[in-house]
């Protein structure tokens, strides 16, 4: 369940926190990168084409263990720039797609550098998985 706290600042499009009672089945993604399936950076200097195969990759990972975008409960979006538009340019990109579907607890982030030459953005997840 995610929820927004009335005595907050509503935030722009995702959840104060995410509750899972215990039982529930939960994945613990690392980092989606935006590489293609041969290792290759896609989208060099360009936020929107980076955080797009971010967010493929995201949800081809999440499919293999049996969850998927909608059912993310918190992420953490990483963009190296410390330009609030940059920011900007790469949450759009993340609000126009699956991961955006029901409010889910997010920060992000302006950093110095990610691990692979060129990469601008990251996303890390915490999805529930359905029971089989």
């Amino acid at each position: 369940m995610q929820i927004t706290v009335p005595s907050l600042f509503p935030p722009p499009g995702y959840a104060h926190a995410g509750v899972v009672e215990a039982g529930r089945r939960l994945a613990f993604m690392a980092g989606a990168v935006p590489l293609d399936e041969k290792g290759d950076l896609v989208g060099p200097s360009d936020l929107a084409a980076q955080t797009e195969q971010v967010l493929a990759n995201l949800e081809t990972a999440l499919r293999a263990v049996g969850s998927e975008l909608g059912r993310v409960l918190a992420s953490t979006v990483y963009v190296v720039s410390d330009d609030p538009a940059d920011l900007s340019t790469v949450w759009r990109v993340v609000r126009a797609s699956g991961l955006s579907v029901g409010p889910h607890a997010s920060t992000l982030l302006g950093v110095a550098c990610l691990g692979y030459p060129g990469q601008l953005v990251e996303i890390t997840a915490v999805a529930s998985v359905p029971d089989e």
